[in-house]
């Protein structure tokens, strides 16, 4: 019972960790249909600016309030992802609505380029983050013992899941993004500015992406690849969910991330990721358009 409740809470922990990096993937192939290869970067980019905040704490604040790097790492990860995000969606982004090949393409090279960039300024070898004291042991009930810093994760997985949802459902924003994503024509002859929608969805992407980094950070070792680990499970939660919706990527990952721990518990870390993709293929076969689609008269016609 110890190992099944063990396992079961890695499971969660993994599927807070994919659905962190799932959310910007959602909204922002749900809105503006751009596969964003570089995705995995930004969490990337996320989890060195916390390693980034250390150094500053270590360096100019007082000891004593050194376990404060953390806390303020999660926005600061948050506003550096934002402005790349909204600087590659002015650059490259807007440039490519509607040919997604080429967006895919020219995405993956922004992702090789990011990668060698992190690898020139931080080196190959990877660098850590010491957590900080408030996030160090566990808790221990009847034998199990749960991480604080996988529960502080969780805890912040569910923060930025209730953001979102607020944005998306409770703001004007949020009623033109999902205007904007179910029918984009008919949003713009309402007055809608979807070029503003698109690069705000966007922008709101890759800094969720840089707070999956932050979490990340207090998990293991950083280096230029540590994204790579996570972006394929994070666009096999969004397709598995349905794009663009918030509840199927909740439920997407949660699948996935259980899915992998339990196998992999039972035979190995590369069986478990061939079972889980074999699973989601079936699935899909009966299903191709995830557990949730959005219905609108565009998607009727």
């Amino acid at each position: 019972m110890q190992e099944f409740i063990n396992t079961l809470f890695n499971g969660l922990s993994l599927s807070s960790i994919i659905l962190l990096t799932s959310i910007g993937l959602a909204i922002t192939f749900g809105v503006m249909r751009i596969i964003n290869m570089a995705h995995g970067e930004f969490v990337m980019i996320g989890a060195y600016m916390t390693y980034v905040m250390q150094q500053i704490f270590n360096a100019f604040v007082p000891e004593a309030f050194g376990d404060f790097y953390y806390i303020a790492a999660i926005p600061f990860a948050f506003f550096v992802t934002f402005i790349l995000g909204a600087i590659l969606e002015k650059l490259v982004i807007s440039r490519l609505y509607g040919r997604e090949i080429d967006s895919l393409l020219a995405t993956w090279g922004i992702s090789l380029i990011l990668q060698q960039a992190a690898r020139s300024i931080f080196g190959a070898q990877g660098v850590n983050v010491n957590a900080p004291s408030f996030l160090s042991g566990g808790l221990t009930i009847n034998g199990c013992t749960f991480s604080y810093n996988r529960l502080f994760i969780m805890a912040l997985v569910l923060f930025c899941l209730f953001i979102v949802w607020f944005i998306m459902y409770r703001s004007s924003f949020g009623c033109q993004m999902r205007a904007v994503m179910q029918n984009r024509p008919m949003a713009q002859c309402m007055g809608i500015n979807s070029r503003r929608v698109d690069q705000m969805t966007f922008s709101i992407g890759s800094g969720l992406a840089g707070v999956a980094g932050c979490s990340l950070a207090l998990l293991g070792s950083i280096d230029s690849a540590v994204g790579q680990n996570y972006i394929v499970n994070s666009f096999m939660s969004v397709v598995l969910g349905g794009v663009g919706r918030l509840t199927g990527t909740v439920l997407g990952s949660t699948a996935i991330g259980s899915a992998s721990i339990f196998a992999e518990n039972y035979t190995s870390a590369t069986i478990a990721k061939a079972i889980v993709l074999f699973i989601v293929i079936l699935f899909l076969q009966k299903r191709p358009q995830g557990l949730f689609t959005i219905r609108s008269r565009s998607l009727d016609e």
